[in-house]
């Protein structure tokens, strides 16, 4: 599981949209909810947030491997917190009271040509539904492909694991790679991987949200009575001696 951390991100472009589009949008959206079971968004992924290409080849610097305060106090928090020991009924309580508050796993897959698909599961889903989804959308389903998540790169390979456990809670993001030897035809796959009819569903969640009413600000309430403002005395004037007085 990996998570955006680039300060450089891809402005969204504000645009005025009419009412008669975001229902048009709306009803799209709507359409391959019903074909695919799914709610799907597709956008494009910034380049400063784009898959890198040598990933499993990153090294980290001797900085990293320092003990610094922070992970002291982190440890030490855990050891206070295995203080008291709890039976394995009671740690199987708990675990089931957090699995139950969550509901949605927010699944964004990132495809080679800077385009990702997001898709909300339920957290005891199996990631073998997500590779069920994507032989419905993608544009090569006879090629062979794999997800896999980085860093360090790590194939994604026993799909009967559900999402909670394997840590894709509350989201996260996979990339998607074909799995065709580069010797074959002499060339690799290109985009777009996505079917046409998907792709064209890029950006229209933005048109339902710009085309949503906005919400009139409540007015400010208006003070009636007199002003709080406390009156001013007048300043007392600076005291002369008279010149016939004599110290």
């Amino acid at each position: 599981m990996t998570l955006d951390s680039s300060p450089v991100c891809k402005r969204r472009r504000f645009v005025a949209v009419s009412p008669m589009d975001s229902d048009s949008a709306k009803s799209r959206l709507a359409a391959a909810r019903e074909k695919y079971g799914r709610e799907i968004r597709v956008f494009e992924t910034s380049l400063a947030s784009a898959t890198p290409r040598n990933a499993s080849d990153i090294e980290e610097t001797d900085d990293f491997y320092e003990f610094t305060a922070e992970d002291y106090f982190r440890i030490s928090g855990t050891k206070k917190e295995d203080k008291y020991l709890k039976t394995k009924k009671i740690r199987e309580a708990e675990e089931a009271a957090r699995r139950a508050k969550m509901t949605k796993a927010v699944i964004r897959v990132r495809f080679p040509d800077n385009i990702t698909l997001e898709v909300p599961f339920h957290p005891s889903e199996t990631i073998q539904s997500l590779l069920d989804l994507l032989n419905k959308v993608v544009a090569h389903p006879e090629l062979p492909f794999y997800l896999y998540t980085t860093p360090p790169k790590k194939q994604i390979k026993d799909t009967s694991q559900d999402f909670y456990s394997a840590g894709f809670v509350p989201g996260a993001i996979v990339y998607f790679a074909c799995d065709v030897p580069k010797g074959d035809d002499g060339a690799a796959v290109s985009g777009p991987f996505l079917q046409e009819e998907v792709m064209s569903l890029q950006g229209l969640e933005f048109a339902v949200e710009q085309g949503e009413p906005t919400p009139e600000p409540t007015p400010e309430s208006v003070i009636t009575g007199p002003s709080a403002i406390p009156e001013q005395r007048p300043t007392d004037k600076k005291k002369i001696k008279p010149k016939w007085l004599k110290m």
